[in-house]
């Protein structure tokens, strides 16, 4: 329906990666197709859309890394890479008939609350939409970090991040820098290292490195988990079970993780012989403290002729010679920034304009909070998929995305129950308190007590970003909304309807 040229729906979701599709097939199941899904690129796919670099694969196994209501009995390997995971997410747009309600090239550049008619004005790159409830579905990986490193205008080579390969550009032959050495770059730099005359890998920190149990999945495995279904669940829950008796260790005990610290120092070893290279490749703090990558050929890669470690992060460019924070120096054709997204300042934030008229980045400016990992305060029926404190170090996202959908259902069936115009704005109370909850736990977990200075935690030090608990525990937290946590907005009364009560009491006065 169009209002004053606005096209208005129930819901609007924004983003088509798995947090927005999931979305979409959640509100068709509850019987709701009032809803459109805003995209800003050409094709559904999130970060398996965007990151497309040599290598890219997912460090999650693929049983796991897949809706529970979209079993694949057909993935081909126990990790899949990234065009048989995007390849997923079509079929599941497919399957579930998402494509009408998807709007391609339809970038939000500006939300606001309506106050007067408790909804939500939407501005996008292909129009102007009112909606009930927004789902930001955005994700804390689509957005590229580039650091601003002093020369970079000089540089006359070609520059790009990670996750915005440019396919054209013919690397064989050429000299290239990877700057980073995280999920990304320990994928990037064995695929091209066959194919560059030079690659010089500036590493500022060392990640810890684990052995990838990845193998290829047999026919006849793929043709038993399509036959017997059973078995394709037993698999995903013993990935499961596994995952979860690991989290104590990542959130109550760290010590506990010195064995497999153990591990990936001989997985080093086998492949580094030359000591003070392992030496340079050892990390000082606790296993966990950051992401923990999986690799077979991160450590064969950078023993190679033509791979140089600078142990020391990107300082500066002269011209097209790169300068590292120790004075190491490397000329080169190319950079390749792997250095992360805006996770913890998502740009998202900046365009959403709330009750009380400040953004959610102002909000924010002290940290993310969010109750149950989805609802900020003042910002009326809105919602959160993979919100602050929902990030996982052990398991698979799509477990904690699924948990949420959970909750944007009975937060849906929620606003029916109470009639039509309401909507649920989060108690500040209520966010402080589960905000304060998660802060306490997170003080001994690994990632705040390991030594380390990762991408979980903000620029004030706080983790803003990960969740101190069990996948279970999630799930149970975001089971049902609890509306004695929200306040219940209606609709103001207009000047006709006081006038129309005043004349209807004075009728029953006489």
């Amino acid at each position: 329906m169009a209002e004053g040229g606005q096209r208005h729906v129930r819901v609007a979701v924004i983003g088509s990666g798995f947090g927005g599709l999931g979305a979409a097939v959640r509100l068709r199941r509850q019987g709701i197709t009032d809803f459109v899904v805003l995209e800003r690129a050409d094709a559904v796919g999130g970060t398996w859309r965007d990151n497309s670099y040599p290598g890219c694969a997912c460090d999650v196994p693929s049983h796991l890394y897949s809706f529970s209501f979209a079993p694949n009995p057909a993935w081909p390997r126990n990790f899949s890479g990234q065009r048989h995971i995007r390849a997923y997410l079509e079929r599941v747009t497919d399957t579930f008939g998402l494509r009408p309600h998807i709007r391609f090239g339809a970038e939000v550049r500006a939300l606001r609350w309506d106050s007067g008619r408790l909804r939500w004005e939407i501005d996008t790159a292909q129009g102007a939409y009112t909606a009930e409830v927004v789902v930001s579905a955005t994700g804390p990986l689509s957005d590229p970090q580039i650091p601003d490193v002093p020369g970079m205008a000089d540089f006359t080579g070609k520059v790009f991040h990670s996750a915005r390969w440019d396919h054209d550009y013919d690397l064989r032959g050429k000299r290239i820098a990877m700057v980073g050495t995280g999920a990304s770059a320990i994928q990037i730099v064995p695929a091209i290292q066959p194919r560059v005359g030079k690659l010089t890998v500036f590493q500022r920190t060392p990640p810890w490195v684990m052995p990838r149990a990845d193998r290829r999945i047999s026919a006849v495995e793929r043709w038993l988990h399509t036959k017997v279904p059973a078995t394709r669940e037993l698999r995903r829950q013993l990935l499961w079970g596994i995952r979860e008796l690991q989290v104590g260790a990542f959130t109550k005990r760290p010590d506990e993780l010195g064995l497999i610290e153990t591990i990936a120092r001989s997985h080093m070893r086998r492949a580094v012989k030359d000591p003070a290279l392992r030496a340079r490749l050892t990390p000082d703090y606790r296993i966990g403290c950051k992401r923990i990558l999986l690799s077979n050929s991160w450590y064969p890669a950078l023993v190679q002729p033509n791979v140089d470690l600078v142990s020391s992060g990107l300082r500066e460019i002269r011209g097209n010679t790169l300068v590292a924070a120790d004075g190491t120096e490397a000329e080169v054709d190319a950079i390749v920034f792997g250095t992360g997204f805006h996770v913890t300042d998502m740009p998202i934030a900046h365009r959403v304009t709330g009750a009380g008229g400040t953004t959610l980045a102002e909000e924010w400016k002290d940290g993310m909070a969010a109750l149950r990992g989805s609802s900020a305060a003042g910002f009326p029926n809105f919602l959160t998929i993979i919100g602050p404190n929902t990030g996982l170090g052990n398991s698979s996202m799509i477990l904690m995305i699924e948990a949420q959908l959970n909750y944007l259902a009975d937060f849906m069936r929620q606003l029916d129950v109470l009639g039509g115009g309401i909507a649920l704005d989060a108690r500040p109370s209520a966010v402080q308190e589960w905000t304060r909850t998660i802060q306490q736990r997170m003080r001994r977990t690994v990632w705040n007590t390991g030594g380390c200075d990762s991408w979980y935690l903000d620029a004030n030090g706080r983790n803003t970003t990960a969740w101190p608990g069990t996948t279970a525990e999630f799930r149970r937290a975001t089971r049902r909304v609890d509306l004695a946590e929200y306040e219940v907005l209606r609709p103001p009364r207009t000047a006709a309807d006081t006038g129309r009560r005043t004349v209807e009491a004075e009728e029953v006065a006489a």
